[in-house]
């Protein structure tokens, strides 16, 4: 085991960030790679499997949010713990969050199993189409453990300072899943041909390998799982903090599908050539961010193993960097994508309705993908400063009190570029709202080695609680 178990509190941080986030460029690729291959592959089986492709999307980001959100409700406070040099208390927080994980996830598996026929009938799926999805989802959901401790340790290796291996881990996963894909998918060598359900096995066995290796190097290079008895004194202690962080964090994360599928909504009412164009508009965006994710998915641990050490002010130098590159960085890729909008229309679709819709959402949205990774950075800090409940007052916030009333709005102008200007509106006010309020709370932050202040005494102890937790 390294003599230094909080790597993240030493060494220029400006450096330290953009080293770790290089590092999980591959990782950031591969979480859009896998849906990528398995609509590849199902797609060459045809409409029917690809619609029935489509009706598990929203099930499996939804159970991926819950998911994500329980992994870093387990990295945030072990994050702290190693930046307080607690090792043995992280890894009682570790093992029992891998526990916990675990039964949430066969509880899950159980209840979706089944509700999976109600649930896809519900979403609109018929005939061979709904055969077909529930096909896939029975062994999703049979192997749904291996999303669930793949997500977790991901995080883990992060938050403990190993992020090559995370990333270099999430690669080998997809490429695998890509291979394994055709082999069950159409058959090979004696193995049959499993149809739609080869995707879901091929996810599943990839995602355990992935996984398996990466529970090997957090217990073997990290010791963070122990094996003995954990009493349930500390197990319940454990649940606690674990999903003091987890449910903000799973709620913040499910918010974004809610707001996406209203705007959708409101889209829909301007023709189909709408939808897809701003669909097309998304999926570009997505280029914009890899690097800046790459970037947010080690910003939590480093904020975390800061704060436990007790180093603020590398927290105000790290929100100082993390801003400004956020913004330069983005604010540049909005620039390219105002030029090559017409360029890049023409290879999505050859309509023309389509490329001129298209060409708008980029060279009006595009201007504030700023703001969106500025306020994502902001719920960040706030987790890995003990402040989990804020990223949810922040989610909630940019969707319900902004980007869904300003959408309807610019959706009653009668022209698609209102709902576009309305998404720039609502991206920037969140983001200038979230640097605003991050930027004073670490500023209050104690000087180096002092403990925390304490807590001011209101009346109202609501408004209390909400003001401690922002400031």
């Amino acid at each position: 085991m390294s003599k230094n178990k909080a790597v993240y509190t030493h060494g220029p941080i400006g450096r330290t960030m953009l080293k770790n986030g290089i590092a999980m460029i591959a990782g950031t690729i591969a979480i859009c790679g896998y849906n990528i291959v398995d609509t590849y592959f199902v797609g060459q089986l045809g409409k029917i499997p690809l619609a029935a492709m489509g009706f598990t999307f929203p099930v499996i980001m939804l159970i991926g949010c819950l998911f994500h959100g329980l992994a870093n409700g387990v990295m945030a406070p072990t994050a702290q713990l190693l930046g307080n040099n607690k090792h043995s208390n992280a890894a009682r927080i570790v093992t029992s969050g891998l526990l916990i994980t675990m039964i949430f996830s066969l509880l899950l598996a159980i209840l979706g199993i089944l509700c999976n026929e109600y649930v896809f009938i519900k979403l609109g799926a018929t005939g061979e189409t709904l055969v077909q999805v529930k096909g896939y989802m029975n062994i999703w959901y049979i192997g749904c453990f291996t999303a669930s401790v793949g997500s977790l340790a991901n995080s883990l290796l992060v938050g403990a300072g190993s992020p090559k291996i995370s990333g270099f881990m999430m690669m080998t996963g997809m490429i695998l899943n890509a291979i394994l894909d055709p082999v069950f998918i159409f058959g090979f060598a004696g193995i049959p041909a499993m149809g739609i359900k080869g995707a879901a096995l091929a996810t599943v066995i990839s995602q355990l390998i992935s996984g398996a290796v990466n529970i090997y190097f957090v217990r073997r290079k990290h010791h963070l799982i122990i094996y003995e008895k954990i009493p349930w004194r500390v197990m319940r202690a454990a649940a606690s903090q674990i999903i003091r962080y987890a449910i903000p964090n799973s709620v913040s994360m499910m918010m974004m599908p809610i707001g996406s599928a209203f705007v959708v909504k409101m889209t829909s009412f301007f023709g189909d050539a709408a939808v897809a164009a701003s669909a097309a508009a998304s999926r570009l965006e997505v280029v914009a961010f890899i690097f800046p994710m790459a970037l947010g998915i080690t910003l939590m641990p480093t904020i975390g193993q800061n704060y436990g050490a007790k180093l603020y002010s590398r927290i105000r130098e790290c929100h100082r960097f993390a801003m400004r590159f956020a913004f330069i960085f983005l604010l540049f890729m909005s620039v390219i994508f105002f030029f090559i909008a017409p360029w890049a229309a023409t290879k999505f679709s050859p309509d023309a309705e389509v490329q001129r819709i298209m060409v708008q959402a980029l060279r009006i949205i595009s201007w504030g993908l700023w703001g969106v990774e500025i306020h994502r950075y902001s719920g960040f800090f706030y987790t890995g400063c003990n402040r989990p409940i804020v990223t949810a007052y922040l989610n909630i916030f940019r969707i319900f009190i902004l980007m869904v009333p300003l959408s309807y709005i610019g959706y009653k102008t009668g022209h698609v570029e209102g709902i576009f200007a309305a998404r720039l509106l609502s991206d920037i006010i969140a983001g200038a709202t979230g640097y605003y309020i991050s930027k004073i709370m670490v500023r209050h932050l104690p000087k180096d080695g002092e403990p925390k202040p304490v807590k001011k005494v209101y009346k109202n102890k609501y408004v209390n609680y909400i003001w401690e937790d922002l400031f």
